[in-house]
């Protein structure tokens, strides 16, 4: 059964769950690339007045790298998997890091957006970029592409370069 394009009416094809995963991951990769881009540029009204300035190496500089490259990676489309993958994790580790020390229920410690961003981008490392995505367009460019035979393997020995004079 072709994943990327079904739906949940029985098996049969749901031309709403591109769409529907299309929007999923824009917007969830819009919202990434806007936290990268606030920690690392100042944009979209920056960080507060009273956060010191941020160091690339450091642990919020190394996360919002991930999160603007990371962002518009899954906008894309492109590396899905893996860049998915690795952004599930950062926001494990944020929500166990910060929020979960507050309070016992992500409700309680302000963690819901690190929980349910968690698991979309955990699904998304499972499920790929979709049907509308470049990692789809790159594989459907190397099915089409046809495989060169390899060259003819020659049994024998060429002769030793001879000394030049």
């Amino acid at each position: 059964m072709n994943t990327e394009n079904a739906g949940l009416s029985g098996g049969f094809p749901n031309r709403a769950v591109p769409a529907a995963y299309l929007l999923l991951r824009v917007v969830a990769g819009l919202l990434f690339f806007q936290a990268g881009s606030m920690i690392l540029f100042n944009w979209f009204g920056g960080m507060p007045p009273s956060t010191p300035p941020i160091r690339l190496l450091s642990e919020t500089g190394i996360g919002g790298i991930l999160e603007f490259f990371g962002g518009l990676a899954i906008v894309l489309g492109l590396f899905t998997r893996p860049v998915a993958f690795v952004l599930s994790g950062e926001m494990a580790v944020a929500y166990w890091q910060f929020h979960a020390p507050q309070a016992t229920w992500p409700m309680q410690n302000q963690g819901a957006p690190a929980v349910l961003l968690c698991f979309i981008f955990l699904f998304m490392a499972a499920y790929g970029g979709g049907a509308w995505s470049i990692d789809a367009a790159l594989r459907r460019r190397r099915e089409r592409l046809p495989i060169a035979p390899p060259p003819p393997r020659t049994h024998s020995r060429s002769p030793a370069p001879q000394p030049l004079p």
